[in-house]
């Protein structure tokens, strides 16, 4: 097997690296890849150095799997490239995400339709895979007929500028000076934006919309109603969100919390060392979908409220798009075995 990982110098293409020496994927060839300035560094992959190579077409020759990770405009350029040399494409971008003819995975709720591929597969945006994660067991028990969503995002879901803007930031103002905004509207240290993407003429930002589009598609329900507020909190890494779901029968927070208990990739927090709820920085680094505070509001008995809360580098993005790879291997390899066969 031969993996290319595109945008390997950034975050997310640094931990898609971690996480596939981790899992211990089968690659037995990898090519990281990025742009020209990149080109020549060294990255970690399985404990040893490998080059980085500037993304071009030959780049994708024999490749089987390519995961991608360098932003909407590159993946259009070049996951159509990659995949017409034969690789499979498994992109974290926005760009295919709601492309009809693309499937779009999270592989605890609809593992399926990754095979449905064409060549180019689609990972969700990170709030969205936590969200529908900790949703689809209760949707399969209840049936979900609306969501609403206020999210808390960190600084990394825009990669290292943001980081930077939140350390320079509170370094700042703690030095008593105004801090620059950064890639945000307005600085984000000691602050809350409700603001992530941008506004349209409706009120909804790009963020939301990426909420209530992807949830409907990923879960088969394209007549689900979402609410969604987004908003970047001073964190460094981990997602936060606050759900309110309203189901078609009732359902207590005790059946609840046995749906996601046994929940793929899913921890229940009443479980959890005796914890009502776990942090964005307990969370940091692991691989769950953490929910907690799993209550009803007074007597609406089809009406649950949680917290729901991951890691946006892994489950939120590296992690999910090698699990989709790792639906993909099997096949791929048989079909390469039997080819040299034949």
């Amino acid at each position: 097997m031969k993996v290319a990982v595109l945008g390997a110098t950034g975050l997310v293409g640094s931990e898609m690296l971690k996480v596939l020496g981790e899992r211990g994927f089968s690659a037995d060839e990898m090519v990281p890849l990025a742009s020209p300035r990149s080109s020549g560094k060294a990255v970690q992959f399985s404990g040893r150095e490998v080059a980085v190579q500037a993304v071009c077409e030959d780049a994708f020759e024999g490749v089987d799997i390519a995961l991608f990770s360098a932003g909407a405009d590159a993946s259009r350029k070049w996951a159509p490239v990659a995949a017409s040399r034969g690789a499979v494409v498994i992109d974290n971008s926005s760009a295919w995400r709601l492309d009809p003819k693309v499937p779009l995975v999270v592989p605890e709720v609809n593992p399926d339709d990754a095979k449905l591929n064409r060549g180019i597969i689609a990972n969700p945006n990170c709030a969205t895979i936590q969200a529908v994660t900790a949703l689809k067991p209760l949707h399969d028990a209840a049936w979900l007929e609306s969501v609403s969503v206020v999210t808390f995002q960190s600084v990394s879901g825009t990669g290292r500028k943001g980081l930077d803007a939140l350390t320079e930031g509170a370094e700042a103002v703690l030095q008593g000076t105004v801090p620059d905004a950064g890639p945000y509207s307005r600085p984000i240290a000691f602050d809350v934006l409700p603001e992530i993407g941008e506004i349209g003429p409706d009120g909804i930002s790009g963020e939301e919309r990426k909420m209530i589009l992807e949830s409907r598609k990923i879960l088969h329900h394209p007549e689900l109603v979402v609410n969604c507020t987004a908003v970047r909190v001073p964190v460094f890494r981990g997602h936060a969100e606050a759900v309110t779901a309203v189901f078609r029968e009732p359902l207590d927070p005790s059946g609840a919390c046995r749906f996601l208990e046994g929940a793929p990739g899913v921890s229940c927090c009443r479980d959890l060392e005796h914890k009502r709820y776990a942090t964005c920085r307990e969370a940091a680094g692991t691989d769950d979908v953490y929910v907690g505070r799993v209550r009803r509001e007074g007597h609406k008995s089809k009406e649950l409220s949680f917290w729901v809360v991951a890691d946006n580098l892994r489950k939120g993005a590296a992690l999910n798009a090698v699990q989709i790879a790792e639906i993909l291997e099997p096949g791929l390899r048989g079909m390469k075995q039997a080819s040299s066969l034949g």
